[in-house]
């Protein structure tokens, strides 16, 4: 397919559906006092799973979704995704019980899970090699800006509507994104090579489900309960199980041995660590603004907007330097760090200019490294695989999310108070940022093999459309 295949409708629409399935990570936050006091009466344990069932589900699907668009067809993932993310939001809504809404946010974060490794796969294959860093920057922003319109729409939500109006919203703007997908988007070359692995799917699923599970309910039961290690074994246990069952499969979901590449795992490191940065800040921002500030949920879902100017600039200049990610990636991941210590100092006396600078420092960082670490994960696995790569990606970004959390909530939790924790939890995950980026510097060379010799299998002489 031709380069100029990408046009820009289509990578208007692409980024709309990725932005659209990202937000929903994030609004649902600024509304748990609303949801605590509804009509529902959930508990406590319910509030959580309400918030994590759409996390947990999305990055545990992310990976076989993303070999099923592959395989499938990518543009008709992406529309059943999108029809999974409508029928989901739709149960939300309407639902008379904790128990469907919960289902809801299941079902979404499935549709999810099909979207985005689909958007980025379809973006891969239709840029060609020239235009793919520019590409991959649209997409990265649209990520980062799905969180940070996720937060504003949550907030005014929050302030003037009630929390269903959130979901009903979702069905007829999924509906009008399928609409411009059918119309914009063209059919992408499948890779009937890669065939189903239904035994590795679920073993890989389910390793996902324990860890995630375990990063996410680690401070409410605590790290060292039976509970947790219990889980984390069994998600220890499920990967070896998964990894033998790849490793002697013919047609496994991915081969493990992609981990060989220094570059594959640098990038998956990095993208890890950039959101374990990101969602640690937005865990104690609604927290800082509304409860040491004084903020309203509106004002609080606007006050975060300066993370979108970095995320929008920066990224454009990031791709004329394609070419050198190394010391792009390294340079953009330490602003996460130093940007986190920055913010580590504020407190109630604190004027919003000097936070918003703090803001603008992560957020510039976010645009820089975050299209050079995506990029780097597709490109090293073969183009028909790119959909798998994506689905990679994501899940080291899901899994990031989550820790970034959890360390975030266990430190705040071991102090007597939100204010007096604020600092020490952004220092600890600044600290970890910093360690990490070491790290990823280190271990992010240059391969010299080109990527379709790192595969688990040779793409085909000629891929059928669909």
């Amino acid at each position: 397919m031709p380069p100029h295949a990408l046009k820009r409708s289509t990578l208007l629409a692409l980024c709309a559906c990725v932005l659209v399935a990202q937000s929903m990570v994030a609004a649902i936050n600024l509304l748990i006092p609303q949801l605590s006091s509804s009509s529902l009466h959930p508990s406590h344990t319910e509030i959580l799973w309400t918030v994590d069932a759409y996390v947990i589900v999305f990055a545990s699907f992310l990976v076989p979704a993303g070999a099923l668009g592959d395989r499938w067809g990518r543009k008709g993932a992406l529309l059943t995704g999108l029809a999974l993310f409508a029928t989901g939001a739709a149960t939300s809504a309407l639902a008379a019980s904790p128990a469907l809404l919960i289902t809801g946010r299941g079902v979404s974060g499935a549709g999810a899970a099909l979207i985005t490794p689909a958007t980025m796969s379809i973006l891969i294959r239709l840029a060609g090699p020239e235009r793919r860093a520019q590409a991959m920057a649209s997409w990265t922003l649209a990520l980062g800006l799905g969180g940070m319109l996720g937060n504003l729409g949550g907030g005014l939500v929050g302030q003037f509507l009630t929390w269903r109006a959130l979901f009903g919203a979702m069905v007829p703007l999924a509906a009008l994104l399928a609409l411009a997908v059918a119309l914009t988007t063209p059919r992408t070359e499948r890779a009937p090579d890669n065939h189903p692995d239904p035994v590795g799917t679920l073993l890989l699923t389910a390793a996902l489900v324990a860890l995630l599970f375990g990063i996410i309910e680690g401070p409410t039961y605590g790290w060292a309960s039976p509970r947790i290690l219990g889980v984390f074994a069994a998600g220890a246990l499920l990967v070896a199980v998964f990894a033998r069952h790849a490793l002697r499969s013919r047609t496994p979901l991915f081969d493990p041995r992609v981990f060989a590449s220094a570059r594959l795992r640098a990038t998956t490191l990095g993208m890890t660590t950039g959101f374990f940065g990101l969602f640690a800040l937005f865990f104690v921002n609604s927290q800082y603004l509304q409860g040491v500030k004084g903020y309203g949920p509106a004002r609080t879902g606007v006050a975060i907007l300066p993370l979108i100017v970095g995320m929008a600039i920066v990224p454009k200049l990031a791709a004329r330097w394609a070419a050198r990610p190394r010391p792009v990636v390294g340079a953009g991941l330490a602003l996460i760090g130093l940007g986190l210590l920055g913010a580590s100092t504020v407190d109630a006396g604190t004027p919003y200019p000097l936070y918003a600078c703090w803001l603008l420092v992560i957020s510039a960082g976010t645009g820089l490294s975050m299209p050079a670490l995506t990029l780097g994960v597709v490109t090293s696995l073969p183009a028909d695989r790119a959909g798998l790569g994506s689905g990679l990606g994501t899940s080291a970004r899901e899994i990031g999310a989550a820790l970034g959390v959890a360390v975030t909530g266990t430190v705040l939790a071991s102090r007597p108070g939100f204010a007096e924790g604020m600092g020490p939890a952004l220092r600890t995950v600044a600290v970890l940022v910093l360690a990490a980026t070491a790290l990823v510097v280190a271990g992010y060379r240059e391969d010299t093999d080109p990527p379709r010799t790192r595969a688990s299998s040779p793409a085909p002489a000629k891929e059928p459309v669909g």
